[in-house]
């Protein structure tokens, strides 16, 4: 049982797996850092604590970003689109947001 507020739980559109996606952008300079993916509980963890929580699909456990790698994310906002299937959180990073250490996860691969 999470503690989200049911107000916000209600606006959420959840895919299959219960999860929304979270587009993770920086709050200053407002590049896109990376996509996380967020349940009730990763979004009230980040929501209360002010650090980027999210699920790991892979791992099937929560993670809060810079936990292990010291790359933080402050969390300034939080924001639902108007469908409620996405996330839009802003923040301060520290280090890179990329689990390869670059700034963004968007650096590697310019397709245009």
């Amino acid at each position: 049982m999470t503690s989200l507020d049911p107000a916000v739980a209600a606006r959420l559109k959840r895919d299959a797996d219960g999860l929304v996606p979270a587009v993770v952008q920086d709050a200053t300079t407002r590049d896109v850092l990376m996509v996380g993916w967020m349940d009730d509980e990763a979004l009230h963890r980040t929501l209360t604590t002010g650090r980027g929580t999210y699920w790991s699909r892979s791992r099937q456990e929560y993670w809060v970003k810079g936990e292990t790698s010291g790359h933080v994310q402050v969390v300034r906002g939080v924001r639902l689109d108007c469908d409620g299937d996405t996330l839009l959180v802003t923040v301060d990073q520290t280090g890179g947001a990329c689990h390869t250490g670059d700034t963004t996860c968007f650096d590697a691969d310019q397709l245009l």
